[in-house]
């Protein structure tokens, strides 16, 4: 199903979802994150997570087709750099061998890394975020953020045939013009490789103790940014909107702009821990008040299960069963 028949049979789609995270430590700062943590010179894993760990989290979440494993970077060429990368293919594999699909985010890949993670992970994520002066602001001690470096992996994901998430971080002082142009290049490059599956607008709001939710005043700022990611993208990328970071009750007004896919879905959300999920239950009756359906799917959309090398194939369409079972 495309973008434009979902919106027609008001059919709005998500991923049960189980956070798994490696390590907070990131070598990047942001001017703007609530999750990282400085990491420790000599050990940057040290937060890190176990395998009994993981497996808790995951039996925790039994309806959780997907496995979101969401990382602190560490530093390219950092002897420590092996370590974490390995730890991302082995809990990958644990995902796999309990039956749920690995997703992974975890920042710029070598294309060894990105390749090796393609064989485990039906789709992998990187937000583009954005560019222009507020976005090179906030990230001017983040050389991973750099627009090059995110552009060049949407590239790679595209030659190596993966299917890709990404996305624009919005209000953060960006003009309408940055907004057109970040999305015309994205369009430019699903023109050119196909692989995008998904382009998550996300509203930035303060973490922790600054947390504010998005006012219905703000929300309604946003519509006009939908509808235009909706005209510029190809109608097969999928446009996503994390509804914990967004009004519930003016929810159907972003699905009316364009919006089809709520995205992975945790109990508790990792990045953004001030701004808590609404919750299957009722996510589903504010949408259902309004004509829409909510339908469950895997990481990786229906679109792609084909293009998938075989092995991972064959775990999607367990998980799909098991998803007819149990959402």
């Amino acid at each position: 199903m495309n973008a434009r028949e979902g919106r027609a049979a008001r059919v709005v789609t998500w991923s049960p979802s189980v956070t798994l995270v490696p390590t907070h430590g990131c070598f990047n700062a942001c001017g703007y994150c609530g999750f990282r943590e400085s990491p420790d010179p000599a050990a940057p894993l040290a937060d890190g997570l176990s395998d009994r760990g993981a497996l808790a989290l995951m039996e925790d979440r039994p309806s959780a087709s997907e496995v979101l494993l969401l990382s602190g970077e560490v530093a390219p060429g950092s002897p420590h750099r092996r370590r974490w990368f390995g730890r991302l293919l082995d809990l990958s594999r644990l995902a796999l061998a309990a039956g749920r699909l690995p997703h992974t985010n975890a920042g710029p890949l070598s294309r060894r890394e990105m390749a090796a993670l393609g064989r485990l992970n039906p789709s992998i994520g990187l937000m583009l975020e954005g560019l222009g002066p507020a976005y090179d602001a906030l990230h001017r001690r983040a050389p991973s953020k750099r627009l090059e470096v995110r552009l060049g992996q949407l590239e790679q994901a595209g030659r190596l045939g993966i299917a890709f998430t990404t996305g624009l971080l919005l209000g953060v002082g960006e003009s309408e013009a940055d907004r057109i142009e970040a999305l015309e290049l994205l369009s430019l490059i699903q023109q050119q490789w196909g692989h995008i599956q998904e382009v998550i607008l996300q509203p930035f709001r303060p973490p922790g103790r600054s947390a504010q939710p998005l006012t219905l005043h703000e929300s309604g700022t946003l519509l006009p940014v939908i509808a235009a990611a909706r005209e510029i993208l190809p109608p097969e990328v999928h446009l996503q909107l994390p509804p914990n970071l967004w009004p519930l009750e003016q929810l159907p007004r972003a699905l009316e702009a364009g919006v089809n896919d709520l995205g992975g879905i945790d109990i508790h959300d990792v990045i953004n821990p001030a701004y808590p999920q609404p919750g299957q239950a009722r996510l589903q009756a504010v949408l259902e008040a309004e004509g829409w359906e909510l339908r469950p799917r895997l990481c990786v959309h229906q679109g792609w299960l084909d293009r998938l090398p075989s092995g991972l194939r064959q775990a999607a369409e367990a998980c799909t069963r098991r998803l007819l079972h149990t959402c």
